[in-house]
């Protein structure tokens, strides 16, 4: 499977990889599920460095354009890496722009471990939504008397 997934709840992670010939449907298959496992809001990781495309400037645009619906759903959105070859970068250049609009930290990688050292900083993880478990424990906090 040239897109595979790894959602960590706990470290509120979502880690994709690409190798081999990536298509726009596996793509859309991965936002299927980032959007129904409520992982928008994690830090995420798309490592496309071992990944090539046939996919032409309008398949790419469509990507796009589903990504900006998903930005605009009210959901906040949690910090994004995005590790590609260089010569990706003219394909890709729209989509980035298009990801780079709403407020959270993004930022492009050639090197798959610069950009989970930057997901790993304090300052990225601070802007990690709260998840709502954590807010109810917060304004619910456990008191024992002992």
């Amino acid at each position: 499977m040239p897109v595979r997934w790894t959602i960590n709840s706990e470290t509120r992670l979502f880690e994709a990889i690409c190798t081999g010939l990536v298509e726009a449907d596996e793509i859309h298959r991965m936002l299927d599920v980032l959007v129904g496992s409520d992982a928008l809001g994690y830090r995420k990781l798309f490592d496309g460095s071992q990944a090539d495309t046939r996919m032409g400037a309008l398949d790419v645009l469509n990507i796009g354009v589903r990504m900006r619906t998903l930005h605009g759903d009210g959901a906040p959105l949690g910090p994004l890496a995005v590790v590609i070859p260089a010569d990706k970068y003219p394909l890709l250049s729209r989509v980035l722009g298009i990801l780079a609009t709403p407020r959270r930290p993004m930022r492009v990688f050639t090197e798959v471990d610069r950009a989970r050292k930057w997901l790993e900083t304090a300052a990225v993880r601070r802007t990690v939504p709260a998840s709502e478990d954590d807010v109810v424990h917060r304004a619910n906090p456990l008191s024992v008397n002992c």
